[in-house]
């Protein structure tokens, strides 16, 4: 019988030209995980053109990505060991491409972050390390690349590990390992160097291994984002399927359903699919369909829970830790939009509890924006009410994006859920539609 195997969700990270896409195209080859004939096919463009063979263009697709020798997007590496499969992400490290870089990091269950020995810790090398924390990326592990640029130096090695120690000491970081490597010699990535006899921890082939599976999010509350209602018609077919993709948890027929912010509720009547036979009960992970026993308006934003689970947290308020991206700068009382989940609302800053450098740690408890590339500590309050948990509970709902010009400009996490003016009337529709009231009117 066929089995599933486990897989792991893997970013590497790093200032610019340190070496990612080498350590990743040298591990590839050095274990055998090219497609047939890959190899050959970019030494020989290599020498048609006249050009070094580097191990990064088995990685950087993109005409541009060749031609200047950094990666723009986010290639994506699917790779094996014995025990598991791995999907890694190998992000850009310019400054330019940092919306790349946090996308592809997104959904990343563990990290390793490239520094030069040659060049040591730089600016990107610092702003990663503390967007990986912010992202909720606890597995972390370092990798000081070029060693053969300083001779295989020990004294080296050490300086770095502890210059980037200490900025990970600030955030409250701790990796799991620094590991000296050669991308372009391949030491260290699939066997002991004989190169470095003074270094006696693990290959990055151990490292890859070493890192522990998230937990499965089917244990987490259910989760699922409403993303639109489908009506079908024909042949007599009066169905109205909720759709959406179920982020946590899981659901089964009969299961009474909460959907947030409105509070009202409903049994699971059926799961749909199509052409799959039809299911009991819906998981993570998974696009779903589901008809309910009652029949109630449900709108795109809504999040279906289950109100026997600890429920996601409804307000027009929140504290959170937002990254900006943008040109112009985060300001104050100027409207934006937010995205979280499937809900999108107009939003805008109501306070800035302080601004932090991402790469020297500078905090300003004094700003009234938030420039370009930095991060900080704000308040955000919503045109409307939208469902949301915090990231230390479902990571998968406390994360949003804000949209200003119709693109991407920043995101964030949510830290924790401030009381608004609406609270009591939404606690009283819950009530509502828990249990009827009965009327003051007399018959």
């Amino acid at each position: 019988m066929n089995t599933v195997r486990p897989r792991l969700r893997l970013v590497v990270v790093g200032h610019v030209d340190h070496g990612k896409s080498t350590i990743l195209g040298r591990l590839l080859a050095d274990t055998g995980s090219l497609p047939e004939g890959k190899l050959e096919q970019v030494r020989a463009s290599c020498q048609r053109h006249a050009r070094p063979f580097e191990y990064a263009f088995l990685l950087d697709a993109l005409k541009d990505e060749r031609s200047q020798g950094i990666t723009i997007d986010g290639a994506r590496v699917f790779f094996s060991t014995a025990s598991r499969d791995y999907l890694i992400v190998d992000a850009p490290g310019h400054i330019e491409f940092l919306k790349n870089m946090v996308t592809g990091a997104t959904r990343a269950e563990a990290a390793m972050l490239v520094i030069d020995a040659a060049e040591g810790v730089q600016e990107n090398s610092r702003r990663h390390g503390y967007l990986l924390g912010l992202l909720g990326i606890s597995q972390v592990a370092v990798l000081v690349n070029k060693m053969d640029l300083i001779d295989y130096d020990e004294d080296g090695y050490r300086r770095t590990v502890a210059e980037y120690s200490t900025f990970l000491k600030g955030i409250g970081a701790q990796p799991m390992a620094f590991v000296p490597v050669s991308g372009r010699e391949g030491d260290n990535l699939t066997v002991a160097p004989a190169a470095m006899p003074w270094y006696q921890g693990p290959t990055v082939l151990d490292l890859l291994d070493a890192f522990e599976g998230s937990r499965p999010r089917t244990d987490l509350p259910f989760r699922m984002p409403v993303q639109d209602v489908y009506k079908f018609t024909a042949d007599g077919d009066d169905r109205r399927i909720v759709v959406g993709t179920v982020e946590t948890g899981t659901a089964a027929v009969g299961d009474e359903l909460l959907f947030l912010p409105s509070g009202k509720r409903s049994h699971l009547k059926t799961v749909e699919a199509f052409p799959r036979v039809v299911a009991e009960s819906i998981s993570a992970g998974h696009a779903a369909g589901v008809t309910l026993e009652e029949q109630i308006y449900v709108p795109r934003g809504e999040i279906a829970v289950l109100p026997s689970e600890s429920r996601p947290e409804v307000t027009t308020r929140f504290r959170a830790n937002v990254f900006w991206l943008g040109r112009d700068p985060l300001v104050r009382d100027r409207e934006y939009v937010l995205k979280l989940g499937t809900s999108r609302t107009t939003a805008r800053v109501e306070a800035v509890q302080r601004v932090i450098d991402a790469s020297t740690l500078a905090v300003d408890d004094a700003a009234a924006a938030v420039a370009r590339h930095a991060v900080a500590e704000v308040t955000l309050k919503l045109s409307r009410a939208i469902a949301f948990d915090l990231q230390e509970t479902v990571p998968e709902t406390s994360r949003f994006v804000i949209v200003d010009g119709y693109e991407i400009r920043g995101g964030g996490v949510v830290l924790e859920a401030l009381h608004d003016e609406q609270a009591w009337v939404r606690e009283r529709v819950l009530l509502r539609n828990a249990k009827w009231e009965p009327s003051a009117i007399p018959p």
